[in-house]
């Protein structure tokens, strides 16, 4: 289950009382660890693929920044939906990762220095017609003089997303400040094209949605988890921002 916002418990305890609508019956076939790599990134992803962008098979699905935790279970559940996906990998490890992925993780873009035009190369990639879904990873609201230098160079413009976008196209932003000019508006509007927000917390905000979601746990394709006696090494790694996975620890 995941922990409410207004909880006043923490979920590191051997008891803690929590209402049903915030557990999930795991189902027997799905190990304890399969479980928790999916309650966060992977119930992100669901509501991405599913309630927000409706996947189907056959869309073209882009997924930016595929290697982070939540791009990963992102490219596996549209995969599984029957979905062409294209990713972007932000560095050279990045997109050796995503090509092993197996199933193998689709047509990988590489954006790591920014030289990659990732409009053009999804227009190509569809034969000029755009791609279904778009799930980013954050964008580029303003010029690159305007913006941070890691955002600017790693992030897509949020033009060159709209651009990319086919008719009746649906992006999917985690961007909460998101800024729609009225020729972006325009834009959306000639395609018939729309945007949704992805909200970590939207499941614990309406008691009316949470039945729905008890019916998201899955398999996701994991790394092995960590023994209990690693666990302080791999969060100091963690806090360090060495590392951009998510990492399961097995007591």
């Amino acid at each position: 289950g995941i922990l409410p916002l207004d909880t006043e418990e923490t979920g590191v305890c051997e008891v803690i009382l929590v209402h049903e609508h915030y557990l999930v019956h795991k189902p027997e076939k799905v190990c304890w660890a399969e479980a928790a790599g999916t309650v966060r990134d992977g119930l992100r992803a669901y509501t991405a693929l599913h309630y927000l962008a409706q996947v189907s098979p056959g869309s073209t699905v882009l997924v930016l920044d595929g290697a982070s935790p939540f791009g990963t279970i992102a490219i596996q559940l549209a995969q599984h939906r029957g979905a062409k996906v294209i990713s972007t990998a932000h560095s050279l490890e990045d997109k050796q990762y995503l090509e092993r992925l197996r199933p193998a993780g689709g047509r990988v873009i590489d954006a790591a220095h920014g030289k990659v035009d990732v409009a053009e190369s999804c227009l190509e990639e569809t034969g000029g017609l755009g791609v279904d879904i778009v799930l980013d990873a954050g964008v580029r609201l303003y010029g690159a003089e305007d913006e941070p230098p890691s955002k600017a160079q790693l992030l897509p413009h949020k033009h060159d997303i709209i651009t990319l976008l086919g008719v009746g196209g649906r992006w999917i932003t985690t961007e909460k400040s998101l800024q729609l000019d009225p020729p972006d508006s325009c834009s959306l509007f000639l395609k018939g094209a729309t945007v949704s927000f992805l909200n970590d917390e939207i499941w614990n905000l309406s008691n009316v949605q949470q039945g729905k979601y008890l019916d998201i746990l899955w398999w996701p394709l994991l790394d092995e988890p960590i023994p209990l006696y690693e666990a302080k090494v791999s969060m100091e790694i963690v806090q360090k921002n060495q590392t951009r996975k998510r990492q399961i620890i097995q007591f």
